[in-house]
């Protein structure tokens, strides 16, 4: 009897903590041994020069949900799920939004329709919570966190945002049933507020969207959530995080041993305020909530990464269409910083960017890259030893890396459902040669070898995390 299915040779395998020489045996789907020269097997797969790493968890995507700002998302799970696997990801958690005057489990049914039978990659679904009543709160929540559900969303702006008190409640269930809370932290009020102070003098170009929402009031959200998260004592995750104000409260809270976990992504640490400047619409491919910052934030936000603060790098996928009136350009005919749907695409291009900008430019190292796009989000979100490593008994999702090959990256060598990439013309060294999820190679030099439908539904663990103390998670 063949020992293996598949063993990778001769490669560097590289985890959140270590770097070594080895082969990678597979047998039914999972890592079965990691050894010097291994045999017997019914394919061997030469990875000489190459890292082997595990497939990314890019845990804040939004594919196929409500319209926003009047807008839909153009990725389905088909589509979205097929462009991360180009990309190396081999598991997203994505968003399920629950529905007023609904039962969440109603509303999980709707994006369960949506996935299943469609995915390529392995998911899971983060509840957005949008009215955490009593009987939602202490009913529907902890049957569904049983069920493996076991992260929700709360913002503090937009419509639909919950209040101090409506937060407050949901951390206390989540302290009492082992769940994660994302926060959107910024201050719904003061950006109402200079909104309207700018839509009254006429100032409605984009350039006003960054100076609606600037870094202070991302720092008071944030600051105000950490104390909330204090005061319940129970982790949380602050979202998306786009300036150093924000990061600097991050900080604080973990100095102090709270329970306080950092996410960024790859357009806070590529853009700044300056996209805004572009004339007519061009500005509109570059406008994602919270914005971009200045011309020094970028490299305060690496510094974060590479001691630790940030545990995450996610991409906060949005497929908006561009050239279109039912896409960005859905707010009229010229561009008002109030009425451009906000959120980028990013699910495909989220490893190489950040192994470009970050490994190959010498910003962080390795294993770094890994704890940051795969290890640490499945740790924190329950999915850790299955996903997010290399190490026996870990699911077989592997992204052989090529870390001399360069690209350009351009619209028409990404697979994701949009119009535009605003990425376009940058160029990147490292990039992933061949993708498994699960012991099934997916992706074969840029083409697609998978097949629909066969990503699976994760359960996943109720949370059991240690204090960030500004160093990446390591265990669960």
């Amino acid at each position: 009897m063949t020992q293996f299915d598949l063993v990778i040779q001769n490669g560097t395998v590289v985890t959140a903590t270590d770097t070594i020489r080895c082969d990678v045996g597979v047998k039914d789907g999972r890592i079965s041994s990691l050894a010097e020269r291994l045999t017997d097997a019914h394919e061997f797969v030469d990875a000489d020069g190459m890292f082997v790493l595990p497939g990314g968890v890019d845990a804040h995507v939004h594919l196929d949900e409500p319209p926003f700002y009047g807008v839909l998302l153009n990725d389905s799970y088909e589509t979205g799920t097929r462009a991360a696997a180009h990309g190396g990801t081999t598991t997203i958690i994505s968003f399920a939004q629950q529905q007023k005057g609904r039962p969440l489990r109603e509303s999980l049914d709707d994006y369960h329709a949506k996935a299943d039978g469609n995915a390529v990659v392995d998911y899971g679904f983060h509840i957005i919570l949008t009215d955490p009543s009593e009987q939602v709160a202490n009913e529907e929540i902890p049957a569904l966190i049983k069920d493996g559900y076991t992260s929700y969303k709360c913002f503090m702006t937009y419509d639909g945002y919950l209040d101090d008190g409506q937060i407050l409640r949901t951390m206390e269930v989540a302290k009492r049933e082992g769940a994660m809370v994302m926060i959107h932290a910024e201050n719904e009020h003061c950006i109402r507020h200079m909104a309207k102070r700018f839509d009254d003098a006429g100032e409605t170009s984009l350039g006003s969207f960054s100076k609606m929402a600037p870094m202070c009031v991302e720092r008071e959200g944030t600051h105000r959530a950490i104390s909330m998260s204090e005061l319940i004592d129970v982790p949380i995750l602050i979202v998306h995080v786009s300036g150093r104000e924000a990061m600097d409260q991050i900080r604080w809270g973990q100095d102090r041993g709270l329970k306080i976990y950092g996410e960024t992504c790859p357009q806070y640490l590529m853009f700044t305020d300056e996209v805004y400047d572009k004339e007519g619409w061009e500005g509109a491919k570059f406008l994602f909530a919270p914005p971009p910052r200045d011309a020094e934030n970028p490299d305060a936000l690496w510094r974060g990464i590479a001691t630790g603060m940030f545990q995450v790098i996610s991409s906060d996928h949005n497929a908006f269409q561009f050239d279109s009136t039912s896409g960005k350009k859905a707010g009229g005919s010229e561009p008002h910083f109030r009425q451009v749907a906000p959120g980028i695409p990013g699910i495909e291009a989220r490893l190489a960017l950040v192994f470009s900008e970050g490994v190959s430019r010498g910003r962080i190292d390795i294993n770094t890259f890994v704890a940051t796009t795969a290890t640490n989000p499945a740790k924190i979100y329950g999915l850790y030893p299955r996903k997010g490593t290399i190490a026996v008994g870990a699911d077989a999702d592997i992204a052989i890396w090529d870390p001399e090959k360069r690209q350009t990256i351009t619209h028409d060598l990404l697979h994701e459902e949009v119009d535009f990439t605003p990425y376009e013309g940058v160029e990147i060294k490292g990039w992933p040669i061949k993708v498994y999820s699960r012991g099934e190679l997916i992706v074969s030099d840029g083409e697609f070898v998978g097949e629909s439908g066969r990503g699976e539904f994760l359960r996943r663990n109720r949370i059991n995390v240690q204090p960030a103390q500004g160093q990446p998670v390591r265990g669960n």
